[in-house]
């Protein structure tokens, strides 16, 4: 299992924790189908009513889709399989309040992630990124998450500076994408706080607002992502040459902002 779900049943929280230290809590194919079951188990127990995620080791919340993970792709150049589509709460019609708590880096498909939490708490040591286009792919479902979440000029900047740079937590809570800052190693405690609040008050009337902030920018999301496997197959190069840039990568640590 890659995944660690612990459940107070006095607080009505749920905590749940990607649990792949060794790989920064990047998101392999068995992974993503336990996101997906955990999300789907969790809107049938009523004994939680607020759900906290995060990942474990401290050094990452998770540097999204594992390099290593093979994903088939259909011959068709009208369809597209992506395997972090299906593993945030909201594509699994979770309506319970998820609050992200960020350690260390979140890059890239950790987005998807994210995307769909709440809100976000990071600690000192979060940092956020996008390295597609350093790679040769095109940032496109995490790059509308983000535009929901973030200024235009910010997501942008930071889609396409790719690796080389870094939005501190501290500028991530300037441009709106964290909501509070902590001290290393608070984000969690902090999330827990504030997901025990909600878990308090009546179910109904939670879930009845999640949905309709989600529903408030919909359109736009679902306009986004109908492009968006139109747009990876157009401008992502060919895995072998992806391959070969991320072999390369400067090796010069990146500007942190």
């Amino acid at each position: 299992m890659t995944l660690r779900v612990a459940t107070d049943k006095e607080t009505g929280v749920a905590v749940v924790t990607l649990d792949r230290p060794g790989k920064l809590n990047a998101v392999d194919l068995p992974t993503a189908a336990e996101l997906s079951a955990t999300w789907r188990a969790l809107r049938f127990d009523d004994a939680v009513r607020a759900v906290v995620l995060t990942g474990a080791g401290g050094r990452a919340f998770s540097t999204g889709l594992d390099r290593d993970a093979v994903v088939p792709q259909p011959s068709s150049p009208y369809s597209q399989d992506d395997p972090l589509l299906a593993i945030g709460p909201k594509t699994n019609d979770l309506w319970k309040p998820v609050v992200a708590a960020v350690p260390g880096m979140a890059c890239g498909g950790a987005f998807y992630l994210l995307g769909e939490c709440d809100f976000v708490i990071a600690d000192e040591t979060a940092t956020f990124f996008d390295p597609h286009t350093s790679y040769g792919m095109v940032s496109a479902y995490e790059s509308v998450l983000m535009a929901q979440r973030m200024p235009y000029g910010e997501v942008a900047r930071m889609v396409l500076m790719g690796n080389a740079e870094r939005v501190s937590a501290r500028r991530a809570y300037e441009v709106g994408l964290v909501s509070e800052v902590t001290a290393p190693g608070g984000a969690l405690d902090a999330a827990v706080r504030c997901a025990t609040v909600i878990a308090g008050y009546p179910t109904e009337g939670v879930q009845g607002s999640v949905r309709a902030l989600w529903a408030a920018k919909g359109a736009a999301r679902e306009r986004g992502f109908a492009t968006a496997p139109h747009l990876i197959t157009l401008g992502n190069l060919a895995d072998e040459r992806q391959a070969e840039l991320f072999a390369d990568r400067p090796r010069t640590p990146p500007r942190v902002r």
